[in-house]
C-alpha cells in the first residue's frame, strides 16, 4: 500500500513536512492565517545558534528525522547543506548515526521532537549513554504544544531521560539561554548532552530586561551565545526590601525551562498582595547534574520550596526531592516542598496557554500554591471541590 501525503490538495502534497494539521488557511494557496510573532521562534533561535557553532567548528553536523522545518534543520541545511542529514522517519537510526559520527570525531546535533525521541530510546541507552559518546540531542516541542494535541506533547522526556546515566540534561528559560546552551553543548566533548526547549517564540528584549533582569547592551539581545558552567543554576530574583524577615515568611520557586516567566510573575503578584512574604525565584538550568549547592542554600534560607516544570511526574521535581531527602535537608521538618508538574492526563488540542491553565502551571496557580503553603489561603477540601464541580 503506497500513500501520497496530502493527496488531492496540491499545497499539502508539496509541503513534505508541513500541513499535517493546520490553522485557518487560504484554500487556494494553502497559506495559513497566523498572527505575526513579535519575537523570533525558539526553533529559529536554535538553528541560528547551531549555525554560529558550525561556523566556528567544521566538525559540527546536524541530523533530523523527517522534520527539517519543524526542528530548524532546514535553516541550518541552507547554510551547510553537506553537513545536514535527514534520515527520514527513523529516529532510531538518527540516534545511532549520531553515535557513529561521534565515534569518528564529529560533533553531531541530533534534533528531534521530544515526543518522537521516545522511538529512539533504546538507541540513546545502548548506542550513546553506555558508550558515553558526545552526542548532542536537542529536543524541540518540549512541554505542551498546543493544537498538535496529545500525540505531540513533549511531557515525558525529563522522566525517561533523567534515569539514564551519563546524560547531561538542560532546559533554557528564554532565547538567550537557548543560545548559551547550544554553544555549551558544542563545546562539551566528555559525554552526551540533552537540551530540551518548547514550541513558541522568545520574549524579546523588553521582557528579558524588565521581568528577567537581563542587562542588555543597547537594549539588544546578544547575537551569539556563550558557554555557561555545566550543572550550575542561577538565582533570578530575591525578595523585595524588608520582606521575609523570618524564615517562615520566605518562599523559593525553583524552575527549569520556560515556566520561569510564570514563576517571576507569580512572585511579583504574591509580594504585592502580602507585604510580609518574600519570594525568591531560581532557574535550575540543569536537571542533571543538579546544582546541589544552590538547592542546599535555597533549602536553608526558605521554609517553602516549590519546583515548577513543563514535564510529567518523575522529572525535575522528583530529582530535587530525591536530593533533599538523601541529603537530610527535610529531616527537621522545617521545609515544605511541593512539585508542580503536568498532571497524569492527556491534553487535547487548544492553545498552549489554555493547556497550561488546565495543567495548573500558570502564574495564578503558582501564586495559589504559595498562599496555601504559607497559610495565607485555605486549601479546599475534597468535598468542597466535588461540590463546586457538581454546581458547575
Amino acid at each position: 500500500l503506497k500513500t501520497t501525503k496530502g493527496y488531492g490538495y496540491p499545497p499539502a502534497e508539496a509541503a513534505s513536512d508541513r500541513m499535517h494539521g493546520v490553522a485557518k488557511f487560504n484554500l487556494g494557496t494553502g497559506a495559513q492565517f497566523k498572527s505575526k510573532p513579535t519575537a523570533p521562534s525558539l526553533t529559529s533561535v536554535f538553528a541560528n545558534a547551531l549555525i554560529d557553532a558550525a561556523t566556528e567548528d567544521r566538525r559540527v553536523v546536524g541530523i533530523t528525522a523527517a522534520m527539517p522545518g519543524g526542528t530548524g534543520m532546514d535553516i541550518f541545511g541552507r547554510r551547510f547543506p553537506k553537513r545536514t542529514f535527514d534520515v527520514g522517519i527513523a529516529e532510531q537510526h538518527a540516534v545511532t548515526m549520531a553515535a557513529g559520527m561521534a565515534c569518528e570525531g564529529l560533533k553531531p546535533f541530533c534534533a528531534i521532537y521530544s515526543t518522537f525521541m521516545q522511538r529512539g530510546y533504546d538507541q540513546v541507552v545502548h548506542d550513546v549513554a553506555i558508550q558515553n559518546l558526545p552526542v548532542r540531542m536537542v529536543l524541540d516541542r518540549a512541554g505542551l504544544v498546543g493544537n498538535d494535541g496529545p500525540t505531540h506533547h513533549g511531557v515525558y522526556d525529563l522522566s525517561y531521560m533523567g534515569c539514564i546515566p551519563n546524560l547531561i540534561i538542560m532546559a533554557p528559560s528564554d532565547e538567550i539561554e537557548l543560545k548559551n546552551m547550544i554553544m555549551t553543548q558544542a563545546a562539551y566533548d566528555d559525554g552526551p548532552t540533552v537540551c530540551r526547549y518548547p514550541r513558541g517564540t522568545g520574549y524579546g528584549p523588553e521582557t528579558l530586561q524588565d521581568l528577567f533582569g537581563y542587562k542588555l547592551e543597547d537594549g539588544q539581545i546578544p547575537a551569539k551565545g556563550e558557554i555557561i558552567p555545566m550543572g550550575k543554576g542561577r538565582v533570578i530574583r530575591r525578595p523585595g526590601a524588608s520582606r521575609g524577615k523570618s524564615k517562615k515568611d520566605r518562599v523559593c520557586i525553583l524552575t527549569i525551562g520556560t515556566r520561569l516567566h510564570e514563576a517571576l510573575v507569580a512572585a511579583k503578584e504574591v509580594e504585592e498582595q502580602d507585604p510580609t512574604l518574600g519570594v525568591t525565584v531560581a532557574d535550575a538550568r540543569f536537571m542533571k547534574p543538579l546544582d546541589v549547592d544552590m538547592v542546599r542554600q535555597l533549602a536553608d534560607e526558605h521554609s517553602v520550596m516549590i519546583t515548577v516544570e513543563e514535564g510529567s511526574i518523575g522529572g525535575f521535581g522528583d530529582h530535587v526531592l530525591h536530593f533533599l531527602t538523601l541529603d537530610g535537608l527535610m529531616d527537621d521538618g522545617d521545609l515544605k516542598f511541593r512539585p508542580m508538574v503536568i498532571p497524569d492526563a492527556l491534553f487535547e488540542a487548544g492553545s498552549q496557554h489554555e493547556q497550561y491553565d488546565l495543567a495548573g502551571l500558570n502564574a495564578e496557580h503558582i501564586r495559589g500554591t504559595i498562599l496555601r503553603l504559607t497559610k495565607r489561603k485555605k486549601a479546599p477540601q475534597l468535598e468542597e471541590v466535588e461540590e463546586q464541580v457538581s454546581r458547575d
